[in-house]
């Protein structure tokens, strides 16, 4: 059973990886035995996440890349390319939380939400698809998020710019899974509830905001930085052969009830 989530000898590339569920899938990529071509702003960060990489016994290459910028993602495909040869997979982890409500929120804000997490997937879809193409095979997974589906009654963590962009790379990823899947790619979604990272820690300080998510949510807690990780080696491996533009939703349940 465990050669279906094998990843030996592929190549995987995963934007956001800098920290978060990005930087963790990253090194759940590495032990699966995949080499992993990591991407985000800082570099610094991203070193972090490469030494980690390296003492799981992987093997990593840490690539500045700001993904709303054509040029910075052509340029990094170009590096990826050099260094590894092809893309097999492409987790698209990359995001920004910018808070207010429409009537809060002035255009530049929104522009950088929409550049980051609906821009930014499909630039690197672009620059992955040939190689993919190419070889009739693929994985696309894209990080949307719960909030695609669901808003926040309280003014003072409205995130509209949050939920119209994850709502977008929903379509984004059924856009893409009806039209490559004959040339054997796969494209899904995941929709992680509410983790710790470094965009939810502002969420997380507010005092009893974590005692009544957990009275909300059927699991009692937020989810634990890995646990996610699960979920995406499924879609990006041959598990996931017959599994085609769904949207998975990882938060411990908050969305039942």
């Amino acid at each position: 059973m465990n050669k279906y989530f094998d990843l030996t000898g592929k190549v995987a590339v995963v934007t956001g990886a800098s920290s978060g569920l990005g930087a963790s899938a990253a090194v759940a990529y590495a032990e699966a035995g995949a080499k992993v071509a990591i991407l985000a702003r800082r570099l610094k960060k991203l070193e972090i996440t490469k030494k980690k990489i390296e003492e799981a016994g992987g093997t990593a290459i840490a690539i500045r890349c700001d993904v709303s910028r054509e040029e910075d993602v052509k340029n990094a495909f170009d590096t990826i390319i050099s260094e590894f040869g092809t893309v097999d997979i492409l987790l698209n982890a990359a995001g920004i939380a910018v808070l207010g409500g429409v009537d809060a929120m002035d255009t530049e804000g929104w522009k950088r939400a929409c550049d980051t997490n609906l821009t930014g997937p499909m630039l690197t879809a672009k620059y992955a698809l040939p190689y993919m193409k190419e070889k009739k095979y693929g994985k696309i997974v894209n990080i949307a998020s719960v909030n695609a589906l669901y808003s926040d009654k309280d003014d003072v963590i409205a995130r509209h710019s949050y939920n119209a962009t994850k709502g977008g790379v929903l379509g984004l990823t059924k856009g893409m899974a009806g039209t490559y899947a004959k040339y054997g790619i796969t494209v899904n979604a995941i929709g992680p509830g509410l983790f710790p990272t470094e965009m939810t820690d502002d969420l997380l300080a507010m005092p009893g905001f974590e005692d009544a998510f957990g009275e909300k949510n059927p699991t009692g807690r937020p989810g634990k930085e890995d646990e996610l990780n699960g979920t995406v080696l499924f879609l990006s491996s041959d598990a996931s052969s017959y599994v085609q533009g769904q949207f998975i939703i990882v938060d411990g349940g908050v969305t039942l009830v």
